[in-house]
């Protein structure tokens, strides 16, 4: 059994390293002009995140900052589920580009945003909608799954 577990993990990793170079390649083979799903996700700090999603320091109650509802991806870079989550976050940007703010935080970046939400485990996702209390989903999530969430908690379709 410990074999097979090994051998499970080393097949694993074998497949991240060759997804990695090939998503170098692919980048290198964009058109010019054309905007990568990079570069719709912000990465968010302390003072970003109070500007666009919530001052939790003027507010104690929820009071969402933003003009449209935005998904939020606690991660860190050290985290296999959460390099495993990345392109389902990439492709959720480029589909919902100009209905949804999609944002990245580093946990080890930006220690108090994981702990003000209390973020334990990560990949941690928040959904944000415009009028209601966000949703919290830790885990990899499948494509279908986001889908369904920003349909019924964003209140957003394709």
């Amino acid at each position: 059994m410990k074999i097979v577990n090994h051998i499970s993990i080393f097949v694993l990793l074998a497949l991240m390293q060759v997804t990695n170079s090939c998503q170098g390649q692919q980048s290198s083979l964009k058109q010019e002009g054309q905007k990568s799903a990079t570069s719709l996700i912000e990465h968010l700090t302390i003072a970003s995140f109070k500007q666009k999603v919530f001052d939790y320091e003027k507010n104690k109650a929820w009071k969402f900052a933003g003009d449209k509802p935005c998904i939020i991806d606690f991660y860190a870079n050290w985290c296999g589920p959460c390099r495993i989550l990345a392109p389902t976050i990439e492709q959720i940007a480029k589909e919902y580009q100009g209905k949804i703010y999609v944002y990245k935080v580093n946990v080890d970046e930006q220690p108090e945003l994981a702990n003000t939400f209390g973020i334990s485990g990560i990949p941690a996702i928040l959904f944000c909608p415009k009028t209601n209390k966000p949703q919290m989903s830790t885990g990899v999530i499948s494509k279908a799954d986001f889908d369904k969430t920003i349909k019924e908690v964003l209140k957003i379709s394709m």
